[in-house]
């Protein structure tokens, strides 16, 4: 049987600000290095079989200290970054609500409607992470893989394999350095064949 683990990257500075990240390349703070250690140890002796991260510095580096204890490699890809936030990267939520309070508004309220702008849309995030997810099940069938991302990835991911409403799912994203099992139904499996 396929399964997953799906983890979230360690603390950085802008977590801890709360600025919005997207695909800014915001490298792990002091508290994000113990967390990842930390997943790292809370994992140590799970049977993972592959490792893949983002190609960003915060889940690229979440996702070494895992593989320290499993001597693999970690395999970057792109399709697993954040959604890209476009010009509200950067920002915290009192800046952006100052600057576009409307779409701000409209994007909490039901975020599958909203592009960001500048950025992507959730079904755009979904595409692509879909799309890295089944190679990556397809290439390590039967095998224990372990995925470190963001938060709205995550949450795309496990709402595909475990078919709860995307949209309320958006409404309690992972916090920092979580992690979470989550066994690849046979059907979804075969549909990424």
């Amino acid at each position: 049987m396929t399964a997953l683990i799906l983890c979230r990257h360690g603390r950085t500075t802008w977590n801890d600000e709360g600025r919005y990240q997207g695909q800014t390349d915001v490298p792990l703070n002091p508290v994000g290095w113990q967390q990842a250690r930390f997943l790292a140890q809370t994992l140590r002796s799970e049977s993972i079989g592959a490792i893949y991260s983002s190609d960003l510095s915060r889940a690229a580096d979440t996702a070494a200290e895992i593989a320290r204890f499993h001597a693999l490699p970690v395999h970057r890809d792109p399709r697993l970054r954040e959604i890209h936030q476009g010009r509200w990267e950067g920002l915290t939520v009192a800046q952006i609500r100052e600057r576009d309070a409307e779409l701000h508004s409209r994007w909490e309220a039901d975020p599958l409607a909203v592009t960001l702008p500048g950025g992507e849309s959730i079904d755009d995030v979904r595409r692509r992470a879909l799309a890295a997810m089944c190679d990556i099940i397809r290439w390590h069938s039967g095998s224990l893989i372990c995925l470190v991302t963001h938060k709205v990835v995550l949450t795309i991911m496990r709402c595909a394999l475990t078919g709860d409403p995307l949209d309320q799912a958006l409404r309690r994203l992972p916090p920092n350095a979580s992690f979470e099992y989550v066994p690849v139904p046979l059907d979804f499996e075969e549909a990424c064949a």
